[in-house]
């Protein structure tokens, strides 16, 4: 693979050329470039934040397509009843197999209030897909097993590609959030110029760490 070299190898993730490409022009993201920022989020940015853990598409396809006895397989290792925020990237592939899909969104699991929040940059576009999700987590998750589900009000995007940036700012504004309040509720929405920004600033971050 020559003409596509490694560009970074971040922990579990390995970026290449043609992963880097989507983020320089009008693309959507792939699974990769979620993940990576996922991972440089829990192992940098909040390494110290006990509360969190981000989970990447790979893993959230598989809690969507699970059996939900047999989450614990998946989530017992990652120690998420010590967690008081759960971040989840969320697609709308229906394979068992691939997280692929085409369109992302957010979903995010509040220990201290109980409930699932869905942020959707299309809204209605990924309900199916977020309500499958919590609904198979519930039993593993909350205290009575059946906690609540909100469709959250978010910045909507502006054409069929920035969903997966749309994404990574709301990962950005709700983590800080929670950091200072505890709580996801009330957050409000990313601004357009944290969306117009945020590709150039992880091309930047991706550099740094390569260095």
């Amino acid at each position: 693979m020559s003409d596509n070299p490694v560009v970074l190898s971040f922990h579990e993730t390995l970026l290449r050329k043609s992963d880097i490409e989507l983020l320089d022009g009008p693309h959507w993201l792939n699974d990769n470039i979620i993940s990576f920022y996922f991972e440089y989020l829990e192992k940098i940015a909040y390494k110290d934040e006990d509360k969190f853990l981000f989970i990447s598409p790979d893993v959230t396809q598989c809690l969507k397509v699970s059996p939900s006895d047999d989450l614990s397989v998946f989530l017992d290792p990652l120690q998420v009843k010590n967690r008081h925020f759960i971040f989840l990237a969320l697609n709308d592939c229906e394979k068992v197999d691939s997280p692929g899909g085409t369109h992302w969104s957010l979903m995010v699991y509040s220990k201290p209030e109980d409930t699932f929040f869905h942020f959707d940059s299309s809204s209605g576009s990924n309900f199916k897909q977020a309500w499958k999700l919590a609904s198979n987590l519930f039993k593993y998750l909350s205290k009575y097993g059946k906690g609540d589900f909100q469709e959250e009000d978010s910045l909507q995007q502006a054409n069929g590609y920035d969903c997966g940036i749309h994404l990574l700012c709301n990962v950005d504004l709700i983590a800080d959030f929670c950091t200072k309040y505890d709580k996801v509720k009330g957050c409000g929405k990313v601004s357009e110029y944290h969306v117009a920004t945020k590709r150039t600033e992880v091309l930047d971050l991706i550099e740094n760490l390569s260095h």
